[in-house]
């Protein structure tokens, strides 16, 4: 595995796309914002800034909303998988998206100890159409929860793939 940039420790990461994943949005801005770890109710994530930068990068959708995101709106196939509960875009589509987004993603971060604490405020304050969490107030919200929704229903109407 190469070295990575990104460094192990908790942060906020953003995602830049040098082409957009949809026409309705720009290309080169911010369009997404996570952070690691989360801070749940009993315990904090161990999730940091490489790890979830690279689950992003070569996960698969049912790990990553924002890779979910993504497939959608480049209207890769979803599909149920393993036992049908998991959804991802198969092996092809999730090696077609990793291509993409090796393609035309670039992400930046910032490290703070308690990343938690950013996040509302960010998306708050910034114009984030593929945040979909604390972010009703965007333009390309509904858009965005609508064709999720269509992609999961057709996922569940096709049989479980291999």
């Amino acid at each position: 595995m190469r070295p990575s940039p990104v460094p192990g420790v908790a942060g906020v990461y953003g995602w830049h796309f040098e082409q957009a994943p949809h026409p309705d949005l720009a290309a080169g801005r911010l369009l997404y914002v996570g952070i690691a770890p989360r801070l749940m109710a009993n315990r904090t994530s161990t999730q940091n800034l490489r790890k979830r930068v690279r689950y992003h990068y070569r996960g698969n959708a049912a790990g990553s909303t924002l890779r979910l995101t993504l497939g959608c709106l480049l209207g890769l196939e979803l599909r149920r998988v393993g036992s049908g509960k998991r959804m991802t875009f198969g092996k092809a589509g999730e090696i077609a998206l990793s291509q993409w987004m090796a393609e035309n993603a670039r992400v930046c971060w910032i490290e703070h100890k308690e990343p938690w604490t950013m996040e509302s405020e960010l998306i708050s304050l910034l114009d984030l159409p593929l945040n979909l969490d604390q972010n009703r107030h965007n333009a390309f919200h509904g858009r965005l929860k609508e064709l999720r929704a269509q992609a999961r229903q057709r996922a569940r109407e096709l049989p479980i793939s291999a």
